[in-house]
């Protein structure tokens, strides 16, 4: 009953040697320069400061821009598996889809009447 286990123990021990090997190699090999700006917190490349520039407001564009990517990537991941299975799963699978798509709809107007989708 184990032998069938034996090829994934195996590739399971392989790959764990070679990270831990890797990490390994790269603790001893790599470079042990300690600074200032190495310990310090990492906040997208620029000083950290105690009040954002600006008033700390984000413009509409960039929420809208973001809406919109979440939108269409809701939608193409409920759209594959359906394509994917189209004709076997019937009439009530079709309907539910088109109601899908139409509710989809209702924030892809909302964000091309706002002018979300003009890149000028």
């Amino acid at each position: 009953m184990l032998n069938g286990y034996v090829p994934v123990l195996a590739m399971a021990a392989v790959a764990a040697v070679l990270a831990l090997g890797g990490l390994g190699a790269s603790w001893i090999l790599g470079p042990h320069r300690r600074n200032r700006s190495k310990l310090d917190e990492y906040e997208c490349g620029i000083e950290p400061s105690p009040h954002p520039r600006g008033g700390g407001r984000f413009p509409v564009r960039f929420y809208l821009v973001a809406m919109t990517f979440i939108v269409f990537d809701v939608e193409v991941v409920f759209l594959y598996p359906w394509a994917a299975n189209f004709t076997g799963l019937g009439l009530f699978a079709a309907v539910a889809m088109m109601v899908f798509l139409a509710l989809i709809t209702v924030p892809y107007v909302y964000e091309w009447r706002r002018g979300a989708l003009d890149w000028d």
